[in-house]
């Protein structure tokens, strides 16, 4: 059902990773300009699989292994963007004249990682109540 908390969560998600970047900068550039996902097309890939996996796993609501599984992939590539984050961050440190300020927009993925963990802990906490009323029978 679209009412179950992890669906709550999984909009969460789906906010995080398909709305937000475009209103966050990742870091802002020399000069005051402001650097979003758009600039890089490795980012643009992984910010929209990332909400390709998050949609498929609300409508597959019915079916929680593979809404499980689409959310351990996108955990995965949400950990690859966060990777690349901070290996640009710490390629090209605040002191260079590149980059100057890392913006809010790098930590999207970490907040996305956490909600997509707990919407993963209701969904094996809803299998295992039906599995516990199957055993009832």
């Amino acid at each position: 059902m679209l009412q179950r908390i992890q669906t709550v969560y999984l909009a969460i998600v789906f906010i995080l990773v398909g709305v937000l970047p475009f209103v966050f900068p990742l870091w802002k550039l020399e000069g005051g300009k402001e650097f979003y996902f758009m600039s890089k097309m490795v980012y643009q890939i992984l910010f929209g699989l990332s909400t390709a996996l998050t949609v498929l796993s609300i409508i597959s609501f019915k079916k929680r292994q593979q809404q499980f599984v689409f959310n351990r992939l996108n955990m995965i590539l949400n950990l690859i963007l966060l990777g690349l984050f901070v290996y640009r961050s710490l390629n090209l440190s605040g002191e260079t004249p590149v980059v100057s300020e890392k913006g809010i927009g790098m930590f999207l993925p970490i907040i996305s990682i956490v909600m997509l963990v707990l919407a993963n802990k209701a969904i094996k906490k809803d299998e295992d109540l039906v599995k516990s009323v199957d055993r009832l029978r």
